[in-house]
């Protein structure tokens, strides 16, 4: 016999047993999902939903938008396209007390131990970005602490109860967080 007949012989073969052994072999779908609760009590147990963060932009001319609008727990991410450092900090000018009553002597320190505050407490190089997590409902002004008439607003809304709970969503009893994210681009 020809190879070319052999080897067409042999590739219907392993195709034939192939086939076999998929259809005679059904395949393990993934476990069934645990039952889920309906009911309005199991439901108000459950947490808030995280909310997307905000971007705000800083160029030459100033933060962008300038006020904001957002939940309890959600994040800004401030992002620095001027072309000069950028220093996000709370209001007042210069010792940024009003987001947690610390000054920036103190919250900025490297021995600072307490709760992430509203201040980058160092300056970001043009491309970088920061982010802070707003944990108190509030009207929080905020500058460039290297331009202080640089200025903007975070207006934070108070967290909504959880349904028949008369309670805060997800709302674990901690204050403000922060997590640091320098990108140079």
């Amino acid at each position: 016999m020809d190879s070319r007949w052999l080897g067409g012989i042999a590739l219907v073969i392993i195709l034939a047993l192939g086939g076999w052994y998929i259809f005679s072999h059904p395949t393990r779908s993934a476990a069934p999902a645990p039952e889920t609760a309906t009911s309005t009590e199991a439901m108000s147990s459950t947490t808030a939903p995280v909310l997307a963060p905000v971007t705000v932009t800083y160029t030459d001319q100033g933060f962008s938008p300038a006020s904001v609008t957002i939940a309890e727990g959600q994040t800004v991410i401030w992002v620095n396209k001027s072309s000069q450092p950028l220093w996000v900090a709370s209001n007042p000018h210069p010792t940024h007390t009003a987001y947690d009553g610390t000054s920036r002597t103190t919250h900025c320190a490297a021995s600072y131990t307490g709760l992430a505050p509203f201040d980058e407490c160092a300056e970001g190089a043009p491309g970088s970005s920061w982010n802070f997590t707003f944990g108190k409902a509030g009207t929080w002004g905020y500058h460039d602490h290297l331009d202080h008439a640089m200025t903007g607003t975070i207006i934070v809304t108070a967290a909504a109860p959880a349904p028949g709970t008369g309670e805060k969503g997800g709302d674990t009893g901690a204050s403000a967080s922060t997590s640091v994210n320098v990108q140079v681009q």
